[in-house]
């Protein structure tokens, strides 16, 4: 007897992944989600004994508030730009892959939560899903953490004390690091060509700034710098840039070991001494704008290069829904579904 929905005809869960955003600009909101986030050990490696009594005794007393302050300069009327930018990916998605896929957003950090994500693809009968990570750059604090948070939604909780008995459990892939996806690298390019036209724009140099991490992680074997580099070299490349013309940063540093250099801070000071006054700044690790792009390089980037001498920063849009880089989701969807449809 043939079931009522058969297993070839079941459709595909595409989940997307993102880090995630905290519910308003208050620090009341902030709170859970930093506690959240900076309790994931994928983000702060450190001993629990050493790191939890400074994340609750120092950080969660005064952070909240400070980064509420930044949220609520970037915050739309609809909330917040990372999760409108990741809605309307999803959305764009969906429509261009058609009803044999099911498109649904999650979040590691916050709401829509990953667990909640997976539920709702499953509900609606996807048995196989794939799992789309919204960092093109591959890092332990970042996929590495959406990996576990994956299947932990998945496969539940296992422990000595404490065992999750789930009786069904989803069929999972990953979409790979796609750092060096010949789509991926259009899209940036056309996406930041056509945004300095439209601004008239003729920049002195470029500056292409990613997320930072310890530098230790990068020593112990993260691969996250030779992503990033691989990146910023074949945007340039296809941007028929010179060395000279651009400049690879890295930003958004926290606490006080070294990370990955050079700094996207000092460099934005130092470069009017090497004559630079226009300068047009791109995020390419990130896919989607929020605090660490609108705010850190389009407020307070565009502060430091001023300070420094120069005369104007402009900072182009990540890819958001830029309908070049929702083709190549859906041919990356297409690429790694390969098989099941």
């Amino acid at each position: 007897m043939q079931s009522e929905t058969t297993r070839t005809d079941a459709p595909i869960g595409v989940l997307l992944a993102q880090l995630g955003t905290p519910e308003a600009p208050t620090a009341v909101a902030l709170r859970p989600y930093l506690r959240e986030f900076l309790s994931d050990p994928r983000v702060i490696d450190l001993p629990r004994w050493q790191w939890l009594p400074i994340l609750h005794l120092l950080v969660l007393t005064r952070r909240p508030a400070r980064s509420a302050a930044l949220y609520r300069r970037i915050w739309q009327p609809e909330g917040s730009p990372l999760l409108l930018h990741s809605q309307a990916q999803a959305k764009g998605l969906q429509e261009r892959l058609g009803p044999r896929y099911l498109v649904a957003l999650g979040m590691r950090y916050g709401r829509p939560a990953l667990a909640a994500a997976m539920q709702q693809l499953q509900e609606a009968g996807a048995e196989r899903l794939l799992v789309f990570p919204m960092f093109p750059q591959f890092s332990c604090s970042t996929t590495g953490s959406i990996y576990d948070g994956v299947n932990r939604a998945a496969f539940g909780r296992r422990c000595p004390l404490f065992f999750e008995r789930r009786r069904q459990m989803p069929t999972l892939r990953f979409v790979p690091p796609y750092y060096d996806h010949p789509e991926y690298i259009a899209a940036l390019k056309t996406s930041f060509q056509e945004d300095l036209e439209r601004a008239g724009l003729l920049p002195d140099h470029y500056l292409l700034t990613f997320h930072g991490i310890p530098h230790r992680y990068i020593a112990e074997g993260d691969p996250y710098r030779r992503h990033c580099e691989i990146t910023a070299r074949l945007l340039a490349q296809a941007l028929q840039l010179r060395d000279d013309q651009w400049t690879l940063g890295f930003q958004s540093r926290f606490g006080k070991e070294p990370w990955l250099e050079p700094y996207t801070d000092q460099l934005l000071h130092r470069l009017p001494g090497q004559g630079v006054r226009t300068l047009a700044a791109a995020c390419p690790g990130f896919t989607a704008d929020c605090l660490e792009t609108l705010d850190e390089i389009g407020n307070e980037g565009g502060r430091q290069f001023r300070e420094g001498g120069g005369q104007t920063l402009h900072l182009t849009p990540c890819l958001n829904s830029y309908p070049a880089w929702l083709e190549a989701m859906a041919s990356i969807v297409r690429q790694e579904s390969a098989g099941w449809i």
